[in-house]
């Protein structure tokens, strides 16, 4: 008897631009499922460069810099060779570990759980008196680290270096998926990507069409959002990253299966 996939014939949604993509739908694939991506956000590098520069010149005079993201550290070094002496980085989540790695830069501190709280409460025993972080970030992020180390004594700068915004060329893509095969499976990969999605929804009046769809979350941030929208949410990893979060639906699928 032929085993069959976890995902075998689903269509999942990819929310993810052409770049990002690519390795979250080899993903689904491996695993039988078929990939749609719909960009639900993309990235825009500021136009005004003026205040990155200035702090590109005064970078030696912070004790830490902070990634939050990929994105962040492909914004922040945009036009920017650097040379010379870094202060100690600290950063969530592997890909970013491993882009700053590429750049020649050497990352101090990773916290054990890919989330602004757990990024705190690790890193809050480094914290001193008077400490200078920098924080890159794009305009939607949440101030949780910036507004925990200050409370700590930390002096820290925030500094926007990209904008998240929505693919207006999605909402054709998406209605297209909806109008035909549909999406068995949501796959949120940020609270941006969630917003997005449903204000899609909203605008093209499909607000009944994923009311069946899996739904999952690759953190209890974008969980939160998800509920806050009225969605059922069926899967979270533990541990923050795509790869889990698609094994944690295929966990919830298998279970569902087990009981029918």
């Amino acid at each position: 008897m032929k085993q069959t996939s976890p995902l075998e014939g689903m269509t999942v949604l990819v929310p993810r631009g052409k770049k990002q993509a690519h390795s979250f739908s080899a993903l689904i694939q491996s695993y039988g499922g078929i990939p749609v991506e719909i960009p639900l956000i993309a990235f825009e590098t500021l136009q005004d460069k003026e205040t990155l520069y200035k702090t590109h010149k005064r970078i030696q005079t912070y004790d830490w810099v902070i990634f939050t993201s990929a994105t962040a550290v492909d914004a922040f070094f945009e036009n920017l060779s650097q040379g010379g002496p870094f202060p100690n980085i600290a950063v969530i989540g592997e890909k970013t570990k491993k882009l700053l790695m590429d750049k020649g830069l050497k990352v101090q501190f990773m916290p054990r759980d890919y989330v602004a709280e757990g990024f705190v409460e690790d890193f809050l025993p480094l914290v001193e008196e008077g400490m200078k972080v920098l924080i890159p970030k794009g305009n939607l992020a949440r101030d949780y680290i910036a507004a925990s180390l200050s409370e700590n004594g930390a002096d820290v700068d925030e500094i926007i270096v990209y904008e998240t915004t929505f693919p207006r060329e999605s909402i054709g893509l998406l209605k297209k998926q909806l109008s035909g095969k549909g999406l068995d499976i949501l796959a949120f990969t940020s609270p941006s990507t969630v917003d997005h999605f449903i204000g899609a929804l909203k605008e093209l009046g499909y607000e009944n069409a994923v009311k069946d769809s899996v739904v999952g979350c690759i953190g209890p941030v974008t969980r939160e959002r998800a509920k806050a929208y009225g969605l059922q949410v069926h899967a979270v990893p533990e541990e923050y990253t795509v790869h889990n979060m698609l094994k944690s639906i295929i966990s919830y699928l298998a279970e569902i299966r087990r009981e029918n």
